[in-house]
């Protein structure tokens, strides 16, 4: 009689199987919101004649994408005015300061003698 051994436990190596449980992470620039943006489809993918409608559309951008761009530039106004204050209120104190050390070199010089005074 013949013995013959068969393995205990069978483990198949389909790529596939394994391929289907792996996982990329999604990358995404500073600010993406995890979406793509309206038209992306027509810019980068498909050739279909409603995606080529919708990327030579002036309104492409939609609407939450516009109001994030208006809050982003008046927030980065509103901080460069508050910039722009203290720069002001920064020259206007050394102003005074060269002031006040004209004055102080004006009485010492007058206060030295001599002929030229």
């Amino acid at each position: 009689m013949q013995a013959t051994t068969r393995p205990v436990l069978r483990i198949t190596t389909n790529l596939a199987i394994l391929r289907s449980l792996s996982t990329t992470p999604r990358i995404m620039g500073a600010g993406d919101l995890g979406s793509t943006k309206s038209g992306f489809m027509a810019e980068y993918g498909t050739h279909c004649e409603i995606d080529d409608v919708i990327s030579n559309h002036p309104n492409r951008k939609d609407s939450f994408a516009k109001r994030e761009a208006a809050h982003e530039g008046m927030y980065i106004r509103e901080r460069e005015m508050e910039k722009l204050e203290r720069l002001k209120a920064k020259v206007k104190e050394q102003r005074k300061h060269m002031d006040e050390l004209d004055k102080h070199l004006e009485e010492y010089t007058k206060n030295q003698g001599g002929e030229q005074n």
